[in-house]
């Protein structure tokens, strides 16, 4: 299969025939790669919904050379051969990222004091980037009590932004799914059906998509903030799923177990909740070392991965030296 040349930003990268913009430019890394909220390679259907990731197409393809009329959406608009893509260069697409931030901002509580996901929430990072320092809205802000949809998992509705993740995490994994989107238009909402709660061995998974704090691990709750906790590589043998797993640890004590991600907050596989939530000593895991964290996160900060693997297999270093 022959290649296609595209040029992001100035940058010109050579993709297969069906790549989308935003996999293209993630295959030039940095400051091209659009900020995604709904999208999820792993997720078959995701994207489209956030429009955090809207980029201008300034020629279509060498054959027609023509600018696309509107920003388009990187993660659903497949790339031409010879096409022209504005992210970062574009003071059109960045006023509009603005505008979406603040969209998504809109009913959104400032809860980061409080919310379990603050230092990796995709939110903040988007906020911090694109965000107005005050709001231009006076209009109250709609809100909902939490809920819990299972025995292990709080739903704080006042955060989400409708990226759909979760729903789709329990249609592609799970056998049956009990909670979708209700409601229509300023009313829809995130909730299970009728009374029904969430118990499959894997809507833990729901908890790691999240793009903010709405969906969190009742296991962690209020614990510990993200960047006191120390996360470490670890897999164990498992019947229902890989079993690689990272471990976010204060001293010795296992807080909380999530799957491993990559650069991009994406799950590199998905875990069950047996090693989610049922396995939090040190005896039921083996520990490969410290996680190198390569997002722009304040977990990264610490620079605990420059620990030698001496000091990580010493039993006692893990209260003493981290």
């Amino acid at each position: 299969m022959s290649l296609i040349k595209v040029t992001i930003d100035n940058i010109e990268v050579e993709v297969e025939p069906g790549t989308t913009i935003l996999n293209a430019a993630r295959k030039i890394g940095g400051s091209v790669v659009p900020p995604t909220m709904c999208y999820y390679s792993k997720l078959e259907g995701s994207g489209g919904k956030c429009r955090s990731c809207l980029v201008k197409v300034a020629q279509g393809s060498t054959k027609d050379p023509r600018p696309m009329p509107k920003l388009v959406a990187s993660c659903r608009t497949n790339v031409m051969d010879g096409m022209v893509v504005q992210n970062m260069t574009s003071p059109e697409v960045m006023e509009n990222r603005k505008a979406i931030t603040e969209f998504l901002l809109l009913n959104h509580p400032l809860d980061c004091p409080v919310c379990d996901q603050a230092g990796e929430c995709s939110l903040q990072d988007l906020s911090y980037e694109y965000g107005l320092a005050d709001t231009q809205t006076i209009e109250d802000r709609r809100t909902f009590a939490p809920i819990d949809i299972g025995d292990k998992i709080k739903l704080h509705m006042n955060r989400c932004i409708l990226c759909y993740r979760c729903v789709m995490v329990a249609d592609q994994l799970t056998d049956q799914r009990v909670h979708g989107v209700l409601g229509r238009g300023d009313h829809c909402e995130i909730s299970t059906y009728i009374t029904k709660a969430i118990d499959n061995d894997f809507s833990g998974n729901m908890i790691d998509v999240c793009p903010v704090g709405a969906l969190t691990d009742k296991t962690f709750r209020f614990k510990s903030r993200v960047w006191f906790t120390k996360p470490f590589d670890a897999h164990r043998d498992c019947p229902k799923c890989s079993g690689k797993v990272v471990l976010w640890k204060k001293g010795d004590e296992i807080l909380r177990v999530t799957g491993r991600k990559d650069k991009y907050g994406e799950l590199e596989e998905f875990i069950c909740n047996d090693c989610r939530f049922e396995h939090k000593e040190n005896t039921d895991w083996t520990i490969e070392g410290p996680r190198n964290i390569e997002r722009h996160s304040v977990i990264s900060q610490n620079h605990y991965e420059k620990l030698s693997k001496a000091e990580i297999q010493d039993k006692n270093s893990f209260g003493n030296n981290l």
